[in-house]
């Protein structure tokens, strides 16, 4: 609290006031420009967390070799890892699996190419470099089908991938922010060797299910109610155990279904990959890496979580931040969760999640990767990511294989 200041006495001014008073209304001037500006930047990002974005091109292709089947991109954190990756591109091809490395120096990573590219093909000097790997359900060669979800914004559309014997087993995928159900594909194989159906959802604005009135991300706080619906379709089809699987946002979509699913009596456990355990982790880890003042984030985070706020975000409400606060509400999990995070995340820090952990010793183990990146932990390595959940899953009478 400020102490009290004593009233000044009147004076008539110095000659020299007059300079001081220019330079002060200057700075006056000067100072509510950068506080307009800081607010500017500050309503930007918190914009920028709630609307829903396309897939934005983040690597340079260098060189194409169709004679080689290779390609080069150029060197960044995620292009030079081991494993299996894919390119989303534009040109003759749209989409590009993508192998091991198989040279690189301080400027390019070239690896080899498993979509073949004919001799004449072109393609645009950017693309976004992904985990994905499949990006379609027909890729998996496992039989699936076609279901719609109805939720309180319309019908979802879903991959329901049926487990080869009866099973009341069922493992429900939660893509990310920013993609869709593809994003998941990778896990079908896993769970369906452990006899599990997998039901791959999407849930309002993900660019494939119904458009909420706003069309903006809540962070979980409204798309877990889709997620719900997806547990009561299960339910019907004859699931009665049901493992839930968050990627990314979808971590945070799963867990706040945990906190708050009418159904968590069939919720048998959870697994989380690269999981946003709180967003204001995410936010700051975030802040940091763009430089931006202290003062930027924490207005950011007044903008997301005010009424007056979700006017200029066009959010139609206030974003809970305390209530997306799973390490907070680490109390109120009641099923066993196994987190894989890799500690180089690179987007969303793995801090949250050890919190998460250590919160909650007796229900939630973590698995940490060293260098693997978001999201991208069975692309990096395939054998232990499956490993460890399939020993997560049979250790926990899960699994229903022959």
């Amino acid at each position: 609290m400020n102490a009290p200041r004593r009233a000044a006495r009147r004076r008539a001014p110095h000659p020299a006031a007059a300079p001081v008073r220019v330079a002060l209304t200057v700075l006056t001037a000067a100072l509510g420009l950068s506080a307009t500006a800081l607010g500017a930047v500050s309503l930007r990002m918190a914009r920028t967390v709630v609307t829903p974005a396309g897939r934005v091109p983040d690597v340079r292709i260098l060189s194409l070799d169709p004679a080689a089947q290779t390609i080069t991109l150029e060197r960044t954190d995620d292009t030079s890892l081991p494993g299996r990756y894919g390119l989303f591109t534009t040109g003759t091809s749209d989409y590009l699996r993508l192998g091991s490395v198989v040279k690189e120096d301080g400027a390019g990573v070239t690896r080899k190419l498993l979509t073949h590219v004919p001799a004449d093909s072109q393609l645009a000097p950017a693309a976004a470099f992904s985990g994905w790997y499949y990006d379609k359900p027909e890729d998996l060669q496992i039989p699936y089908r076609n279901a719609l979800i109805g939720t309180p914004v319309g019908p979802c559309p879903a991959w329901e991938f049926p487990a080869a014997i009866d099973s009341d087993v069922w493992v429900i995928q939660v893509h990310g922010r920013g993609t869709t159900r593809s994003e998941a594909l990778r896990a079908v194989p896993v769970f369906h060797e452990l006899g599990i159906t997998s039901l791959l959802v999407s849930y309002r604005n993900d660019g494939e299910a119904p458009r909420s009135r706003t069309g903006t991300y809540a962070l979980g706080a409204t798309e877990w109610r889709d997620v719900d619906a997806a547990i009561g379709y299960a339910r019907r089809q004859g699931a009665r155990r049901i493992i839930l699987m968050g990627w990314s946002m979808g971590g945070a979509i799963a867990l706040q279904t945990e906190f708050s699913s009418p159904h968590r009596d069939v919720i048998a456990g959870l697994i989380l990959e690269s999981p946003v355990a709180d967003w204001r982790t995410v936010l700051r880890y975030q802040s940091r890496l763009l430089r931006l003042p202290a003062i930027v984030l924490a207005f950011a985070q007044q903008i997301l979580g005010s009424d007056w706020g979700a006017v200029l975000t066009r959010s139609g409400s206030a974003i809970p931040l305390d209530s997306l606060d799973a390490v907070a509400r680490a109390g109120e999990l009641r099923h066993p969760v196994l987190v894989l995070h890799s500690d180089d995340d690179g987007f969303v820090p793995s801090d949250a999640s050890h919190a998460l952990a250590d919160a909650r010793p007796d229900l939630v183990m973590m698995e940490t990767f060293g260098v693997a990146r978001h999201t991208k932990l069975w692309n990096y390595d395939e054998t232990r990511w499956t490993r460890v959940i399939q020993d997560w899953v049979r250790a926990r009478g899960l699994a229903t294989e022959e």
